[in-house]
């Protein structure tokens, strides 16, 4: 299978791009830069021009058997949320999923299968109950681009495409979260943040790629799916795992007020609150997680660092 990805030369785009190659897949991906593809992601990965904004460049590469995923946003978690912060945040996302309609009705054929990226902060802050794909969107600014997000690609259900829309935690690997955290941490200093009962769903690099690549083959899926381990977690169980992890204390709180404080609206809504999203539908459609513990999987993210 011919596989296009857009935002393939991110954190996750790099994980699942390598994985697919390794899984016979041709993999694609459009870039602003095609040129720097191969030195990010290696040999074998292919590269098309892309804008930003519509098919052009990369349409003419889509078949009845090729699947496009989209991966691509302006990332949320990187510093405050100024209202130029919040545009990019969300106008990133609408011109992926446009590009991606206008590359469908530019080639005049249906993909095999298009996953649509998502996040677990569609639902808001719902405390410490579970969470399933049927829940609404919560009310607040990420759970509307989320909703947004997942819209931006809705009109392909329309056409008769296959379409699986993963709403991702947070991803543990080498960079991403992880090594935003680990300054602190390995110096003693890390902890909870503010009360530390806000939910913390998350999930492996190598699980989040490969339960894309599962969703991919599997023909019969469709929908939302919580792409979230089994283990649930809440800040301050993170902090416990992250410190023994490491072998340092972890129990300086960090208060939310000073997070606000810092942060503004970003920690209210990405640090301070949470939802504990449940992977059942995965589980249920027969995925098996390569790091279902917290444990575990912080130990294999750490021995990659």
């Amino acid at each position: 299978m011919r596989t296009i990805i857009l935002g393939g030369t991110g954190f996750i785009g790099r994980a699942l791009a390598r994985l697919l190659l390794h899984q016979g897949h041709e993999v694609v991906v459009p870039s602003r830069r095609p040129d720097r593809v191969p030195a990010v992601l290696g040999q074998g990965i292919l590269a098309a021009p892309f804008d930003g904004v519509s098919g052009a460049g990369w349409a003419g590469l889509l078949t009845p058997g090729t699947a496009i995923v989209n991966l691509a946003g302006e990332n949320i978690a990187d510093g405050r949320w100024t209202p130029d912060k919040k545009r990019r945040i969300l106008e990133s996302r609408m011109e992926a999923g446009a590009a991606v309609m206008d590359a469908i009705s530019r080639a005049g054929v249906l993909p095999a299968a298009l996953v649509q990226a998502s996040a677990v902060g569609y639902y808001g802050a719902r405390g410490p109950e579970s969470v399933s794909e049927d829940a609404p969107a919560g009310g607040n600014f990420l759970a509307q681009v989320a909703r947004r997000w997942e819209d931006s690609t809705r009109a392909a259900e329309d056409l008769g495409v296959r379409r699986v829309v993963v709403r991702t935690g947070m991803v543990l690997g080498p960079g991403g979260a992880l090594a935003k955290m680990l300054p602190v941490f390995r110096l003693g200093l890390g902890g909870p943040l503010g009360a530390g009962t806000q939910m913390l769903p998350w999930i492996h690099l190598d699980d989040e790629a490969g339960a894309i690549a599962f969703l991919l083959r599997s023909p019969g899926l469709a929908g939302p799916f919580n792409l979230a381990a089994p283990e649930a977690v809440d800040s301050r169980g993170f902090a416990r795992a992250l410190g023994r992890a490491l072998g340092r204390p972890a129990l300086l709180p960090a208060p939310g007020l000073a997070l606000k404080l810092l942060l503004g609206q970003m920690a209210e809504e990405v640090l301070l609150s949470g939802a504990r999203a449940e992977p059942d539908k995965l589980l249920a459609a027969g995925y098996r997680f390569r790091h279902p513990s917290l444990a575990g999987a912080l130990a294999d993210a750490l021995g990659r660092t």
